[in-house]
């Protein structure tokens, strides 16, 4: 049995076990449903929701690992599930159409331009 927040920072998940802790603690790791503590055993067969920035998976635990490893080995400790997967791709191609139905300027605000903009921010 491995804690969780070893877990996630093995699977690469996080790049950092602190980070891990932290966003288990924040309840943004669900282990079978349900919130947990960083120091929540996995075991092999269990169903782990993550969510990060505007990401989620559900992953089953396939493998435990206590110490990270290369991305290769990294891959092999979980199975991401089918609607897990549909799901990241649907936002996935979201974010990539709002990125590129967003206005962008041609070029850099002049001297003056830049004043007009910090003197309206500052007004409102």
């Amino acid at each position: 049995m491995v804690r969780i927040d070893k877990w996630l920072w093995a699977a690469r998940f996080f790049k950092t076990r602190s980070l891990a802790k932290k966003h288990v603690e924040q309840g943004k790791i669900k282990v079978a449903g349900q919130k947990c503590k960083p120091s929540r055993n996995v075991q092999i067969g269990d169903l782990v929701n993550i969510k990060k920035n505007d990401l989620a998976w559900e992953v089953e635990v396939t493998g435990l690992a206590e110490k990270r490893g290369s991305a290769s080995i990294a891959q092999t400790l979980y199975q991401e599930t089918a609607d897990s997967i549909q799901h990241r791709e649907a936002q996935t191609l979201l974010k990539k159409a709002e990125y590129h139905s967003t206005p962008k300027p041609d070029k850099r605000p002049t001297k003056k331009q830049r004043r007009d903009i910090k003197s309206f921010k500052n007004m409102t």
